[in-house]
C-alpha cells in the first residue's frame, strides 16, 4: 500500500509511530498506535489490553469495533483483514488461472497441521507465503481451519468452508472476520467429510475501496 503511493518503509519518519495491521494482535497495542485492519484474539483476557487511546483507521470486523468502542475508543465502520487485498494489490504476481488445478484445497491452522497428515492437497502454513497464496488461488474450493486460508480464498473469489478441527482457537476472530466482509454468520463444519459435503459459506462482499482508502498514508507524508 505505502509503496504504491511512493512511500517506503526504510525512509526516516518525522515521528516514530507503530502501525498494527494483519492479525489478531490488538493485545499488543499501546497508546498512540495506529490500527489498520487488526482484530482482537478472543482468547486473550481483557486486562491484557492496556491501551486507552488508539488511532484506528479500520478494524477486522464489527466485534473488534464493539470491543474498542466499549473502551471509549472511536472506531470508524471500516472493516476488513488487510490480507483480503492480496489479489487486488498483487494480481500480477498471482494471475487468475485459466483453469483451477485443485478441486479442493485444505488449509490448516498451525495447531491443526498434524490433524491433516495424510490428506491430499494440504496447504501447509509453514510454506513460503507466496507458495501458500498461489496454491490457494489455484483451488476451486478452499476448506480451512486457518482464518487466513478463508481470507485469501475470499480475496480470489473462491468458495470457502470453515472447518473446526480443534478448540485451540476461539471462534470470535472468525465470526468477526465473516461479519466484516458482509456475511450473516459463521457456518462451522467439524470433519473433513462434513466440510466436503457442506455448501460453502455465502459470498463475501468486502468493501475493498474503503479499506484501501483508510490506509494511513499520512504516516509517510505521502
Amino acid at each position: 500500500m505505502a509503496a504504491d503511493a511512493g512511500c517506503f518503509l526504510d525512509e526516516e519518519r518525522p515521528r516514530p509511530v507503530r502501525l498494527l495491521g494483519i492479525g489478531s494482535i490488538l493485545h499488543f497495542a499501546r497508546n498512540g498506535d495506529v490500527v489498520w485492519g487488526s482484530g482482537i484474539n478472543g482468547k486473550i483476557r481483557d486486562e491484557r489490553h492496556v491501551f486507552s487511546s488508539l488511532d484506528v483507521r479500520a478494524v477486522r470486523g464489527p466485534l473488534t469495533r464493539d470491543f474498542l468502542m466499549r473502551r471509549g475508543i472511536d472506531v470508524p465502520e471500516v472493516f476488513g483483514d488487510p490480507g483480503i487485498l492480496v489479489a487486488d494489490l498483487l494480481g500480477c504476481r498471482f494471475p487468475k488461472p485459466a483453469e483451477r488445478k485443485t478441486p479442493v484445497a485444505f488449509v490448516p491452522n498451525f495447531h491443526d497441521l498434524p490433524k491433516m497428515e495424510g490428506w491430499e492437497n494440504v496447504v501447509s502454513p509453514l510454506d513460503y507465503w507466496a507458495s501458500v497464496v498461489r496454491r490457494i488461488s489455484e483451488a476451486s474450493h478452499v476448506i480451512s481451519s486457518s482464518l487466513h486460508g478463508l481470507v485469501i480464498a475470499d480475496a480470489f473469489g473462491i468458495p470457502c468452508t470453515y472447518l473446526r478441527l480443534s478448540e485451540e482457537e476461539n471462534t470470535l476472530k472468525y465470526e468477526d472476520y465473516v461479519l466484516g466482509v458482509g456475511r450473516a454468520r459463521l457456518d462451522i463444519t467439524r470433519s473433513r467429510e462434513e466440510a466436503v459435503r457442506a455448501s460453502p459459506m455465502g459470498t463475501a462482499r468486502p468493501d475493498l475501496a474503503r479499506l484501501k482508502a483508510s490506509f494511513p498514508y499520512d504516516l509517510w507524508d505521502c
